[in-house]
């Protein structure tokens, strides 16, 4: 699970701060606003883990990527390429750690790990890493820390003030670049005699990348016939073109979830149609094969008890929109991190908050008798949604620890994200101004419009009636 996260230097971030990220964060803000470059620089990061090429630092991505974030000029502030791009993130593992140094015996554990990059362009403009390095906390205090960095010489160290490294006996080599934009490569490593927790720290870092999903704001339309010949996708996908299959599999796995400690359990596919069910979006819904031994399915819902039962293409878009959220947000494997883009686009305010709802199930839910530890981000425009987050932390339903909320505004050439304070009962302690809108403005115009135009047709009516 991610923790937190700081950017700067990037898009239109000159500096976000530091953003705590709860297990259910959500983001609000104006369009333009820089929103989706948070998860953007994310996505990126995942790319590069997974990339072939270990001697590039930022994989920015091309038309066949997840992500395309253009050159790297593009992607600094105010595209100034003298100064860095950096960023700093926190996560928590599924076990703790225990850092072993095999010379000394000195042991050094914790339950989370940040780490802090910097990349500054070279001459071709690419982005080259001018200094990494590891943190492990213990309860929020630093067990162990370490930096790999260049000098003004060009040169590269690597310095702990807690952990001693010691030099190998005729490995007097220099250290060279790291790979990609966080691992210190196996030469560097080959240095020192007790560095190889190095690899451990930089597979962690992998493993929560690796864990991150991204649903974005446009999904597929819905077909006629899906195709599923038993693969299990990584995810619903981009636009949600998996989610079908993503059902299937699970349903194939035997895969069975509730919505809480002491609730019931249901296999994965009756489970979603629970939830549709409770949105109210729909009275039933199942996924069957068009005939037996074939691989083609088909997608049948009711609106209502008594109607009949039709393809998901003939009711209304908002099914085939919510079903990707409500999919990849229970599909994803245990302690993974998923970023939604408006998961509330092209439903009724009813259904918005609603979907409030299924995503702190989501936080809470249990697969197979253990709890999941997912993570929601979500982006969002709609005030249904925060209404009810804010109902159910008065009602205790959901801890303020658990949920963060944040405010994205403009602030002039650079753009500001606001951390906003909910309380006990569900209040937001610093509301920021015009924070959905400037309603009173358009009471007041509105009120001013009926006085006026209640005056217009008095005047006509004495008008008229004088003239009898």
């Amino acid at each position: 699970m991610l923790t937190s996260l700081r950017i700067q230097n990037f898009k239109a971030w000159k500096d976000t701060g530091d953003i705590r990220l709860a297990p259910l964060t959500v983001i609000f803000g104006a369009n333009s606003a820089g929103k989706s470059s948070l998860g953007h620089l994310l996505l990126a990061l995942k790319q590069t883990v997974l990339s072939a090429d270990r001697k590039r630092p930022l994989q920015l991505g091309d038309e066949n990527s997840p992500i395309d974030l253009g050159t790297f000029a593009e992607c600094v502030h105010n595209h100034d390429l003298t100064q860095p791009l950096s960023f700093s993130l926190g996560w928590r593992p599924a076990d703790r750690l225990d850092v072993r140094d095999p010379l000394s015996q000195r042991k050094f554990v914790g339950d989370e790990l940040r780490l802090e990059v910097s990349l500054l362009a070279d001459k071709q403009e690419q982005p080259q890493v001018r200094q990494l390095s590891f943190s492990l906390l213990d309860r929020h205090s630093t067990s162990l820390a370490l930096s790999y960095g260049r000098d003004d010489k060009g040169k590269w160290h690597l310095d702990s003030s807690e952990y001693k490294l010691l030099r190998t006996n005729g490995r007097a080599w220099p250290l060279d670049a790291p790979d990609k934009f966080y691992r210190i490569s196996d030469q560097s490593r080959a240095r020192f005699q007790n560095a190889d927790f190095l690899n451990d720290l930089a597979l962690q870092l992998e493993a929560a990348l690796n864990g991150l999903y991204y649903l974005g704001p446009l999904r597929e339309y819905p077909r006629r016939i899906y195709t599923w010949s038993g693969e299990t996708p990584e995810s619903v996908g981009q636009k949600g073109e998996l989610s079908i299959p993503a059902i299937l599999a699970a349903r194939a796995q035997g895969r069975q979830l509730n919505r809480g400690p002491k609730r019931r359990q249901y296999p994965f596919d009756e489970f979603m149609a629970h939830w549709l069910k409770d949105l109210g979006v729909i009275d039933s819904f199942t996924v069957k094969s068009v005939a037996e031994g074939r691989k083609e399915y088909e997608v049948l819902v009711k609106t209502h008890a008594s109607a009949s039962e039709v393809k998901i293409t003939d009711v209304g878009f908002g099914v085939s929109q919510v079903v990707p959220a409500l999919v990849q947000a229970f599909y994803c494997p245990p302690n993974s991190t998923v970023w939604m883009e408006q998961p509330e686009i092209h439903l009724h305010p009813q259904v918005q908050a609603e979907l409030a709802d299924v995503f702190i199930s989501a936080i809470q839910a249990r697969e197979n008798g253990k709890d999941r530890n997912v993570q929601l981000i979500v982006e969002s425009h709609s005030e249904h949604f925060l209404n009810r987050l804010q109902r159910r932390v008065a009602e205790a339903v959901l801890s303020p620890d658990d949920v963060a909320v944040y405010f994205c505004h403009r602030a002039g050439a650079a753009t500001e994200l606001e951390p906003l304070r909910l309380n006990l009962y569900g209040e937001i302690e610093n509301w920021p101004e015009n924070f959905f809108g400037d309603e009173m403005a358009d009471i007041a115009a509105r009120t001013l419009a009926a006085v006026k135009r209640m005056q217009e047709q008095r005047k006509e009516g004495d008008d008229g009636h004088g003239g009898d």
